[in-house]
């Protein structure tokens, strides 16, 4: 059993980052994932993820946004892939509403550009929004989506490219922390060993981390995209398209919040939309992938709260799983009990577009112990946690 200095379980988009940026650091690297590269069998899948800014999640995880910009334009550079796409970014609301009212606090606080704008404005500047009349939005230029499947194979490309081993199809059975300090992990396939251990394992946390992992909730999400009506005196589709219409997230008088995005080139002729939470906890190993029709008329029955012509037929529905965490906050950091094991899971639905840092923070933790990047809001002991 030959060592190598780290082990990362887990290839999506987080493991995909750490294997990556410790790699380019120059260690020695084994990455296992059960599934194949850029699979759908989890979280990175389905075109396109929010990326922005003015962030209503709370002001901690701005400098962490700065810092993942850079890092997609480095991994665009390395890999020669185009990932991050810049449309702007709308966030509706009540003014006293998270959505709104937070992410202007965001951009306020730390001095993002941005627009306010009135009901009667959002549908002047992109015509086929039509909000409540009350609500107000905050438009901010530098948002937009990257593309998760693109970027997993990024950071796998890369990764290789800089001499991680990379093993696909191989399950992780469990994993033990050694009396020398190191670890070793048991697998559908071997057995191997490392100094240090990286767990990213998404909606398998409880599987592959115990109690550590326990908190996270193995959440059931669906996305959908649907046709708009662009028949005369309506708004035309490229009202809803990549150069008119932006990414966007809403919530107005206590409704379900939706997030959503443009139609894009390349992909189904329609506007992407989702719930925010699905608040449908699952095994990750039996999901439900079908979409009841059910679902597919409260989803349009929203959307009409935002685009009254979106409604035309559903072109395509996609499953995937959020591991949510119970106050919706990352969970990054050393393992409790053993100081050797990285772990980063918790990353629920908003935690894409922090890939690229992320994967510094994962190889700052596992080579050095700390890291310089703002964290403390991630700690795997706080309240939330242990509740």
């Amino acid at each position: 059993m030959n060592n190598v200095d780290v082990i990362v379980i887990g290839l999506g988009s987080m493991g995909g980052a750490a294997v990556n940026a410790l790699a380019q650091r120059g260690h020695s690297v084994l990455g296992i994932e059960r599934f194949w590269p850029s699979h759908d069998r989890g979280s990175a899948h389905g075109g396109t993820r929010i990326i922005r800014q003015s962030y209503f999640e709370g002001l901690e995880y701005v400098p962490l946004l700065r810092r993942a910009y850079t890092g997609w334009r480095q991994l665009e550079e390395q890999s020669e892939r185009s990932l991050m796409t810049l449309t702007g970014g709308i966030y509706i609301g009540d003014p006293q509403e998270e959505t709104f009212a937070g992410a202007l606090a965001s951009a306020q606080h730390w001095g993002l550009p941005h627009d306010v704008l009135s009901s009667e404005e959002i549908t002047e500047r992109f015509p086929a929004m039509r909000p409540a009349p009350h609500a107000k939005g905050l438009f901010e230029q530098n948002a937009g989506f990257v593309d998760p499947e693109a970027t997993t194979a990024a950071n796998i490309q890369v990764a290789t490219m800089h001499g991680a081993e990379l093993h696909f199809g191989e399950t992780v059975l469990s994993w033990t922390a050694t009396k020398g300090g190191g670890v070793e992990v048991v697998t559908t396939r071997g057995r191997y060993g490392a100094d240090r251990l990286v767990v990213a394992p998404g909606a398998w946390s409880e599987r592959l981390l115990g109690e550590v992992g326990a908190p996270v909730a193995s959440e059931r999400q669906v996305v959908y995209w649907f046709a708009p009506d662009t028949s005369a005196g309506k708004p035309s589709l490229a009202d809803y398209s990549v150069g008119t219409q932006p990414v966007f997230i809403e919530r107005t008088d206590g409704n379900e919040q939706v997030f959503g995005f443009p139609i894009v080139p390349g992909q189904a002729p329609g506007v992407k939309i989702g719930f925010f939470h699905d608040y449908t906890p699952t095994d990750p190993d039996a999901v439900n992938r079908e979409i009841s029709e059910f679902e597919i008329a409260q989803m349009q029955s929203r959307t009409l709260d935002l685009f009254p012509h979106l409604t035309g037929r559903l072109l395509a529905g996609s499953t995937c799983l959020y591991p949510s965490s119970p106050d919706d906050h990352f969970m990054l950091g050393l393992h409790p009990e053993h100081s050797q094991v990285t772990v980063a899971t918790g990353f629920g639905g908003h935690g894409f577009k922090f890939v690229p840092v992320v994967g510094d923070i994962v190889a700052d933790l596992s080579t050095r112990g700390r890291t310089d990047l703002p964290i403390g809001l991630f700690s795997l002991e706080r309240e939330a946690l242990r509740r």
